[in-house]
This record gives structure tokens, sequence and C-alpha cells, in this order.
């Protein structure tokens, strides 16, 4: 891949510079007026560029990488060629994510859509709402009644902030969002189309139908928290719902109404979590995972991929499978089936011949 219209390279950084921010050992102190601008992949990085290795596995890449340096483990130094710096981590994938914020700060928040700062002639704030300094307001955004928005936060184009919503500083709220009935903390970052506030799905069944049950909760949002795109956030039918300090949800994800998730947890796509469940701190849901509602999911739990939570999990499990259980018995039981499959059509083979 050529260099990206949309994320151009940076202007340079010096190697020694650059090992100092991100606390690396480099090895070569006579690399150290050496420039690096930009990240890529080991297999096609070039001159200027900074790549990461985590295995000997990947080792093959090596034979057409061209990059100034390579962060890795010091274990794996030897494997570099000659000409290529040594960046020595013993977190490289967190010292390579580190990098990359370095030379595409931009690529950090929501996209941008326009790079004028203010409030765009073609936006609507409401005459009550409150706006701190250089805050952003893009083309056809809405700001409403007495909202509230903090110092250093963006607002995308077309995206509708409602009547009394409060969002905190250095937010970047994308294009399209819609956020009702909610409080965002500090450096929240919320992706195309999400929809933080509606309704939540609540209604009572009786012999004419369906009784629609208020829902007057709101959304609490603490900070550095980060909401994919199209991703919907139900506000609670009394309570609130809340998402912790720290918590990055992925796009296409539902979340409902009076839903608790803990801090720094991570929710992959397609998730759906139904009304009152409580999810801890350091929680990881695989994507596509159906959680029940009213159960509660302990700190650091592990939840694979497609996966139906129907029952409280115990803190610091690892679960899986339909209904999920511990990972364990899933993979027996998946073993069990396959040796079960597998018999059947040497059978089945036996009987046609």
């Amino acid at each position: 891949m050529t260099h990206s219209e949309f994320f151009p390279p940076h202007e340079g950084v010096r190697l020694e510079d650059f090992a100092a921010k991100l606390g690396l050992q480099l090895l070569n102190p006579e690399a150290v007026d050496l420039l690096v601008c930009d990240v890529a992949p080991v297999y096609r990085a070039k001159e200027g560029d900074v790549c990461y290795m985590l295995s000997r596995k990947t080792a093959s890449e090596l034979e057409t990488c061209k990059a100034t340096a390579i962060i890795c483990d010091a274990a794996l130094a030897d494997l570099v060629p000659a000409g290529i710096q040594v960046l020595v981590s013993k977190t490289p994938h967190i010292a390579f994510a580190k990098a990359g914020a370095i030379f595409h700060p931009e690529a950090m928040v929501a996209f941008r859509n326009t790079t004028t700062s203010g409030v765009h002639p073609s936006a609507y704030v409401a005459p009550s709402a409150h706006l701190e300094e250089n805050v952003t307001i893009e083309p056809l955004a809405v700001i409403g009644d007495g909202a509230s928005i903090g110092a250093g936060t963006t607002i995308g184009a077309g995206s509708v902030i409602g009547q009394n919503v409060k969002i905190g500083r250095d937010c970047s709220i994308a294009a399209g969002v819609t956020i009702i009935c909610a409080y965002l903390g500090n450096g929240v970052i919320i992706h195309n189309g999400a929809r933080i506030g509606q309704d939540g799905f609540g209604y009572a069944p009786g012999p004419r139908g369906m009784d629609k049950i208020v829902q007057i909760g709101r959304v609490i949002i603490q900070d550095n928290v980060e909401i994919g795109a199209n991703t919907t956030i139900d506000r609670g039918t009394m309570d609130d719902t809340v998402i912790g300090e720290g918590t990055k949800i992925d796009n296409q994800v539902q979340i409902a109404h009076n839903v608790r998730v803990g801090r720094h947890t991570a929710i992959v796509s397609q998730v759906g979590i139904a009304g009152s469940t409580k999810i801890g701190d350091g929680v990881q849901i695989g994507g596509g995972t159906g959680v029940n509602g009213h159960i509660t999911v302990g700190d650091g739990v592990q939840i694979a991929a497609m996966s139906g939570v129907i029952a409280s999990v115990p803190r610091g499990e690892k679960y899986g499978g339909i209904p999920a259980r511990p990972i364990k018995d899933f993979l027996r039981d998946m073993a069990e089936l396959m040796m079960k499959s597998e018999g059947r059509k040497k059978k089945g083979k036996k009987a046609d011949g």
C-alpha cells in the first residue's frame, strides 16, 4: 500500500527521540539520527517505517522488510537483518500501538470531515446550550437546549446532541451520531452512526397486547470510553445504563437498558447484552455473543466468540459455546461431537461398500 492521502506520513522523528518517548532500548547507538515517519507491517515496510515482531513464526516476512527499525523482544533481536535497527521492548505490541499514535494522532479519534474549527454556519446550537472554548461543531449538527459540551470536543457533521446532554472535554463525536438522555466523561470517542440514550425495550404484555413501560433513566459513559460505529446503547428504565472508564466497544453492539459495564472491558462486534446485566472490570466478550438479562459476568471473564451466555459467570473464568460453559468443557464437548461425526461417516462408507 502506498501512503494514504487520508493519513499521510509524519514529517519524521529522530530514532533516539522516538525510542525515548516509548521507553525503548536502541541497540545501535550510532543510529540515533536516523528518521522514522510511519508504521507498517513487516513484509512491506520500507525506509522510514517502523514495524514490530512478536514471534519467530513470522521471521520469513523479514526477507522483504526494508524498515528503518523493528520493535521486538530481546530474544528476537538476532533475527533482524543487518541494516535494520532494533528497538527492544518487553511489550512490543503495546509499544507499536503507541508508535502509531505518535505518527498519526489524527487517527486516534473519530474521523473529522472538516479542517476548520468553531461552529459551522449550517449547524444549529440552541441559545441555552453551553460550549466551552475550542469546541468544533461540524456542518448540520444540532445541539439541543441546555446541552453542555466541554473544551476541545468535536461534534461531527449531522450529529444530534439532545436536550440537557452533557459531554466532557476532548471528546470526539463522529458524523451522524445521536446522543440523548446521556452524560459523557472526558476523552470519549464515539464513531459514525452510533445511537446513545434511546428508549430501552420495555413492555408489559397483557390480554390486549403490549403496554409500553416508560424509560426514564439515563446513559452514563465514563472517561476514555470508545464506542464503535452503529452501536446502540439504551437508556435505563428507571436506573442508569453505565459504561465504565476505559471500556472499548466495537461496531454494531447492542447494550440494553440498565446494563452496567465495568472498567477496561472489551466488547467485540455484534454482541448483544440484554437488560439489567452487570459486566465486570476487564472482561473480554468475543464477537457475535449473546448475553442474557439480569445476570452477572464477573471481573476478568473471557467469553469466546459466538457464545450464548444464559447464566452468571464467576470472576476470572473462561467460557464458550451455546449455552456458554467453562471453556475446557466446551472444547471437550466439541471434540466428542467431532469424533461421533467421524464415526458416523466411517459407518456410512462401510455400508455403501
